[in-house]
């Protein structure tokens, strides 16, 4: 596996991917919108998010990048939108991964299952990268 781009957006994250899409000719992205997604009994999805692009991504020349928006009332800041996302199949290598780089980092997300992944979980590292760990089957 590699390690990919993660792209965020303010709202736009449809329009950049497609924008990109047609720019690489590749394929129409498959998009999932926050209101797509398993919701929590507990929490109730502002309406604003449901059209939202929770996640999507595109094949670009044999690189995979990854798109999504940003939650509201989660900090946009452009130039700063971007993260690099360590994506494998050994557990135990993405726990071994995660604890290595949150020494000295901000953990913005403990590592756990998602209905995506059986772990999941972002952090910032020492030197200010942000990072999203996931498993992939």
């Amino acid at each position: 596996m590699a390690v990919d781009v993660y792209l965020n957006f303010n709202g736009n994250c449809r329009q950049a991917a497609e924008f990109y899409a047609e720019v690489f000719n590749t394929e129409k992205p498959q998009i999932m919108t926050f209101g797509e997604a398993p919701q929590s009994p507990d929490y109730q999805l502002p309406e604003e998010a449901k059209d939202l692009v929770l996640h999507t991504r595109l094949n670009i020349d044999g690189s995979r990048v990854m798109f999504s928006d940003t939650f509201p009332g989660h900090p946009f800041i452009e130039g700063n939108n971007v993260s690099l996302a360590f994506v494998n199949k050994d557990i135990e290598l993405i726990k071994t991964v995660f604890d290595k780089l949150k020494q000295g980092g901000t953990v913005t997300m403990e590592l756990q299952e998602t209905f995506w992944s059986k772990a999941y979980g972002q952090l910032k590292d020492q030197f200010g990268i942000e990072w999203q760990i996931s498993h992939e089957e």
